[in-house]
């Protein structure tokens, strides 16, 4: 681990002094314990192992990304499911199938997400990752039975597939969210997007090695190996605590506290472990003072709307980039770009999306998350603009073969695209997410951007034939104003989250702190707080008479002590 953090430039831990001064003399020695305030570790084996692992949900839906773009060319399957050329000497998908067989995943994960967020606030996080490993599990089955002329059952295949693939991706970054140390929470999130290009790029290697055989076997080995990691997730899950803050919410205090320790790599007296379990406890009692309110009353709550409304809009924005126009239909593009073997060049692009998402892990804790994706969007916005250019106005889109230099040219900066893309906006829109909403309405906030998420995906892999086959090339254009509209929501919405805990976040996002003086701020106490912004604060704690000082204080004592629940009642899930 020594390695790993000396990559990342960061060493040892130490908390921040807004943090420090929530724990007051009094509180130790309610406790009957001297407090230690030893270097925390940069990462744990316990965070290391819990972060990759988990992480295999993205591996899951990198793969099933990855693997389609090569499978709707391969002979096979083409001659399964496609339509006879007018010639009658070879086979094709028209643009409707196409995008149904492509897009029909994305309706299902649309789904999957909204579905699972009361599910997981109702059986906790990680049994939720098992059982939509089974439903995923009968999405694959269905597609591996699929015979000629049935393309229809490949389309609801992928979409059953998609309900596990959309949960998914709104649980694993919900479960490192809440249990990653705040100092790497960052980077452990984006593991999610890492394991996502690692998918991709396997994907893209099976297909080359099935795409010459003649028989089924082309694309349903590549479908099948899917259970693997299926299995690995499904299963393996199990032997995982819950996330310490879902564990804390259902009256396991003592069962959060201990995994805070074992991720942390602390002991139980140790400053930090009581500093962030106070303000979990904060947030917890200002939860349930509103517990019996409907579902929809989180649009009500203090900067929820906007909140709601900015992560919706960066999830959008993140497909906008255009990242899946290369990698659903890469094959399909690099082949109209004149190139021989397109299997190559959408492994060398996976490589390229793999390799550069290490370089997000440390741009995200290095430089932070705002000029990171405002600097990526700036990158990715020259790259289409080259791309698209060269496209329409250098080459031979007839016979593409006569002009092979603009192809070219146009693979190196579809590469520079993806190496922008796995660097900022891959990674770090999923952190963001995860950093955004209060404990409370973390998993429908969430499940409502992941949805948004799914939706655009399915918008850009339903209609990109029939775009693509009207204005050709020039297609990379409408994306490249979209990296413009990226770079200025993040410079006016988005508050900076590096080392900075999630109780924090919400309560900067609650005094309406200017997101680009966000870097710098630094919160100050209760009682040093200007009246406006005090009054903005009590009224997101929203705290009813029967929260008095004693209450509060039984509390602190309670959930430091770690034996007992909270004083109030343990939380209901969320209805």
């Amino acid at each position: 681990m020594a390695k790993f953090s000396r990559f990342f430039g960061l060493g040892k831990y130490k908390p921040s002094a807004a943090l420090e001064r929530r724990l007051s003399q009094p509180d130790q020695e309610k406790l009957g314990e001297e407090f230690v305030n030893t270097p925390i570790p940069w990462i744990t084996w316990r965070s290391f192992i819990m972060g990759v692992f988990v992480s295999m949900g993205g591996f899951i839906f990198g793969y099933d990304t990855g693997q389609i773009s090569g499978v709707l060319e391969m002979d096979d399957f083409l001659r399964r499911f496609g339509e006879r050329n007018a010639s009658g000497d070879g086979y094709h998908f028209s643009h409707v199938r196409a995008g149904l067989i492509v897009a029909l995943l994305s309706i299902g994960t649309l789904m999957g997400a909204l579905a699972a967020a009361p599910i997981a606030d109702r059986v906790g996080r990680k049994w939720s990752m098992s059982g939509w490993c089974l439903i995923l599990s009968v999405g694959i089955i269905v597609q591996l039975t699929s015979e000629s002329p049935k393309w229809y059952q490949v389309v609801i295949g992928r979409w059953v597939a998609g309900l596990g693939v959309g949960a998914l991706s709104l649980l694993v970054p919900l479960y490192q969210g809440e249990s990653a140390p705040r100092h790497i929470r960052g980077a452990m999130i984006s593991c999610y997007q890492l394991f996502i290009t690692l998918g991709i790029f396997v994907a893209n290697c099976i297909n080359f090695g099935t795409e010459g055989r003649n028989d089924s076997g082309s694309w349903r080995i590549t479908i099948g190996i899917t259970f693997i990691w299926i299995l690995i997730l499904g299963i393996g899950i199990s032997f995982f605590p819950d996330s310490p803050r879902y564990d804390y919410r259902t009256g396991k205090v003592d069962r959060a506290k201990k995994s805070m320790m074992r991720f942390y790599g602390i002991p139980q007296n140790h400053q930090q472990l009581h500093l962030e379990l106070e303000e979990i406890r904060e947030k917890y009692e200002e939860d349930m003072a509103t517990k019996d309110q409907p579902w929809y009353e989180m649009f009500y709550a203090p900067r929820m709307r906007y909140r709601i409304l900015l992560g919706v809009a960066l999830q959008a924005l993140q497909q906008l980039t255009g990242a899946n126009y290369f990698f659903y239909y890469g094959t399909t593009v690099f082949k109209g770009a004149g190139i021989q073997n397109s299997y190559v060049t959408q492994m060398i692009l996976g490589a390229v999306n793999f390799g550069s998402t290490f370089l997000g892990l440390y741009n995200i804790e290095h430089f932070g998350r705002r000029k990171s994706l405002i600097a990526g969007s700036l990158w990715m916005f020259v790259c289409f603009m080259v791309f698209a250019s060269v496209g329409h106005f250098k080459l031979n889109r007839d016979t593409p073969e006569l002009t092979p230099g603009p192809g070219k040219v146009m693979v190196v900066f579809a590469c520079l695209f993806i190496l922008g893309f796995a660097s900022t906006w891959g990674p770090m829109v999923w952190a963001i997410i995860a950093e955004l909403y209060p404990s409370r309405y973390r998993a429908r906030a969430m499940a409502l951007a992941t949805a948004s998420n799914w939706l655009w995906n399915f918008l850009i892999a339903f209609f990109t034939p029939f775009i693509t086959g009207s204005i050709d090339f020039r297609y990379g254009y409408v994306f490249a104003g979209c990296l413009f509209l990226g770079a200025a929501t993040i410079y006016f919405g988005v508050i900076e989250g590096k080392g900075r805990t999630l109780e924090e976040l919400d309560t900067m996002y609650i005094l309406r702190v200017p997101p680009w003086k966000s870097s710098n701020y630094t919160l100050p106490p209760l009682d040093e707080l200007p009246q406006r912004d005090a009054a903005r604060l009590a009224s997101g704690q929203n705290q009813n008479s029967s929260h008095n000082e004693e209450s509060g204080q039984n509390a602190i004592s309670e959930a430091n002590d770690g034996n007992a629940a909270p004083s109030t009642t343990p939380a209901q899930p969320s209805q």
